[in-house]
């Protein structure tokens, strides 16, 4: 490992100009008359969830612009504009502290296939006259009325009414604090207005449970609530949970501990049939409840069911013994079995190829579905072919997974509904939350079989859940640990980093590179030049294939104070669209917790233009300020599932108490051939490494899939 700087002070013409907030960023539009990718997708998902819920219930009983504005008004508009733009966290209630305050600088086209009709149930925008009902309810409240129409889609038809009669509502609309709805609704309500009113205690229930599951958890155990209550002013908390359970805003769960151990479970065999079970209680929202019930439901039909006998058992042994080490461990897993793990580094990834071509050969619908679109191009050139939604021109079976589920690419939909396809084999499989993996489960006919794979080691889903972790936790399916190393200095040093170890690794090419600076002017500084120059120059690998990535989104060093300087020497324009000019290279979010990397076309009143791994796509003017950012500079999260020649990793000073090794493992497992690491966090990085392993999350999948492991 080289711990030279590549470049001097003097390579680089001139100093990059700052710009100005912590991780995860949060439109599509297709030609006339079709439906837009992201559109879609929401629908898609609120179609599959109705059905979820009306599976449920035949079980058992259904369970009951601003810029005029000053002070407040304007802090609350910028609030949700942050959070809308993915600029702000805003899921701080249930994270670490953040660290001392700090003193810094500023900072070929694929046409979509059409939708089936049931499936893009219209789910309208508000009527004109109910945002704007909305709007003077807000005036008289001080807020921003150019919230008025995600209030209104928020709490739909009666919105104003609604508002009026309980202005904490305000909290449902994203980016709001409860600081901001209590004098929202000390405005409307004047002396009436108090702390223990049971309408802000329900609300910022609601609140503290939708924080939650931004952070990752799919509810909350009963103390950690009442206790983020009562820090929230919230005098009486467990009245306040107590009235929002039977609102039917939230629901709770009492869960059964398992002892662990067997003496422990020898001991409750021989414990008298009436003894009390140790139970802890759970609160969260319903829709994270539905579907990680829905999700344990699919999985347990997986498990327990034979898969469909396509082939016979000498045909699967005979594909299985041609294939080498793991690979034919997993074949022979798959044979046997509806669902099975597999897990590995980049490198294992020829393991679920060689499974996808041979079940193809033994007449299997066989497909593999993708986080992202690079994740996409990246398998199908393992499979020798070019990726595309339509096997029946001879090209690789590889979507991704909102393709798939929206029916914008993969094999659609039998007349039942469910994926037309006998094997599935999802990749990147950590990057699936609860809502997504139940839509996946749910969707596979009887008999398909489920192949999940991944590196157990990168950074979780985005959404709520840890589902591969939960899955390999509970062993209730085969698991294949693949045993193919990745190679070279990057593989060495990425391996070591998953274990815990940050290891001096010899690098004869420059393959890994620590280049050591001071300050958060030098970092952006030397970042810059190795984008603009040393990587070019010294390893061959254009700006173009080069991908920084940095902790957040804010401050001296984020991904905003990055692009700008980026940008500046790269693509230099006016920005006369949103900030972009034609050549930009951005990142897409169609929906929260997507990012879809890509370049600017051109704008027109369409709206603005994007290339996004081939696929066009229109951003509407009024959504470009929302779904749309630079992306030369990325955070971790939104460069997961995708990989790229060189890698410049920036670790300014203020970064330490944001590393993890699941952080540190994801960054650095970016790079391809070169990884250059702008370093100044000094020993903060070996220690983050050694010591700081993922934030837990509260699911119950593990406690919904307990049966399965007791039946197996």
């Amino acid at each position: 490992m080289s711990t030279e700087p590549e470049t001097t002070e003097d390579d680089e013409p001139g100093k990059p100009t700052g710009g100005a907030e912590t991780e995860e960023a949060q439109g599509d539009a297709a030609d006339a008359g079709q439906v837009s990718e992201a559109e879609a997708e929401l629908r898609a998902q609120q179609a599959e969830r109705e059905r979820i819920e009306q599976r449920k219930a035949e079980k058992k009983a259904p369970i009951e612009s601003g810029t005029k504005l000053s002070g407040k008004a304007a802090d609350l508009l910028a609030a949700v504009r942050a959070v809308e733009g993915g600029e702000k966290p805003a899921a701080t209630v249930f994270e670490e502290p953040s660290p001392a305050p700090r003193h810094s600088a500023p900072e070929p086209v694929r046409r979509p296939r059409p939708v089936p009709a049931e499936t893009v149930a219209a789910s309208p925008a508000p009527a004109p006259e109910a945002v704007q009902a909305v709007r003077r309810v807000l005036g008289e409240g001080g807020a921003p009325e150019t919230l008025a129409p995600q209030v209104a889609e928020a709490l739909g038809e009666g919105a104003d009414e609604r508002l009026r009669a309980d202005p904490w509502q305000l909290l449902r609309v994203a980016g709001v604090r409860p600081e901001q709805a209590d004098g929202f609704a000390r405005a409307l309500l004047g002396a009436e207005c108090g702390p223990d009113d049971e309408r802000r205690g329900r609300a910022v229930t609601v609140w503290l449970l939708e924080q939650a599951a931004l952070a990752g958890h799919t509810a909350l155990e009963m103390p950690a609530l009442l206790a983020a209550l009562a820090q929230r002013g919230v005098p009486e908390p467990d009245s306040a949970v107590q009235d929002a359970i039977a609102e039917g805003d939230a629901l709770a769960f009492q869960d059964a501990l398992e002892e662990t151990g067997a003496p422990a479970r020898a001991e409750r065999d021989d414990a008298e049939e009436d003894e009390e079970r140790p139970v802890r209680v759970l609160v969260g929202l319903e829709r994270y409840a539905l579907a990680e019930e829905s999700l344990a439901d699919g999985l347990a039909r997986l498990v327990n069911s034979a898969p469909k006998q396509d082939g016979s058992a000498e045909d699967w042994e005979r594909v299985a013994a041609a294939a080498q080490g793991s690979a034919g461990e997993l074949l022979r897993a798959v044979a046997g079995h509806g669902l099975v793990l597999h897990t590995g580094g980049e490198a294992s990834l020829a393991e679920p190829a060689a499974l996808l071509t041979a079940a193809g050969s033994l007449g299997l619908r066989a497909w593999a579905a993708t986080h992202g679109p690079i994740g996409r191009t990246r398998f199908a050139a393992l499979l020798g072919s070019d990726p595309d939604g339509t096997a029946d021109q001879g090209r690789a079976p590889v979507t991704t997974v909102s393709g798939l589920l929206t029916g914008l690419e993969g094999p659609g939909r039998d007349a039942d509904g469910a994926l037309d396809l006998d094997l599935l084999i999802v990749l990147d499989a950590p990057q699936l939350d609860v809502e997504t993996a139940a839509l996946l489960t749910e969707s596979l006919p009887d008999g398909a079989r489920l192949v999940l794979a991944g590196d157990p080691a990168v950074l979780w889903s985005v959404g709520p859940g840890r589902v591969f972790a939960d899955l390999l936790a509970a062993r209730i399916c085969p698991q294949v640990a693949s045993r193919r190393p990745d190679p070279g200095p990057l593989g060495e040093l990425v391996s070591g980093i998953g274990i815990g170890e940050l290891n001096q690794v010899e690098a004869p090419g420059k393959e890994v590179v620590i280049v050591p600076v001071r300050d958060a002017g030098e970092a952006v500084h030397r970042a810059v030049q190795l984008v603009v120059d040393s990587v070019p120059r010294a390893i061959g690998v254009p700006a173009e294939e080069t991908q920084v990535i940095t902790p957040g989104h804010g401050g001296a060093v984020g991904t905003r104070a990055l692009n700008t300087a980026l940008k500046e020497r790269l693509n230099p324009g006016p920005g006369r669209f949103g900030g972009f000019d034609p050549g930009d290279r951005i990142v897409h979010s169609p929906v929260p917790g997507r990012a879809l990397p890509g370049r600017v076309v051109k704008a027109d009143a369409e709206g603005l233009h994007l290339s996004c791994e081939g696929e066009a796509v229109v951003v509407p003017k009024e959504r470009v300020e929302q779904s749309v950012r630079h992306g030369w500079a990325l955070t971790a999260h939104q460069a997961v599932g995708s990989r790229w020649p060189a890698v410049v990793v920036v670790l300014p000073g203020d970064a330490a108490q944001a590393l993890s090794r699941p952080w540190v493992y994801t960054a650095f497992g970016r790079a391809e051939r070169h990884l250059s690491v702008v370093h100044g966090v000094e020993q903060a990085l070996p220690r983050a490494v050694a010591e700081v392993s993922a934030k837990p999350r509260t699911t119950r999948l593990p406690v919904l899939l307990a049966p399965q492991v007791a039946g197996s």
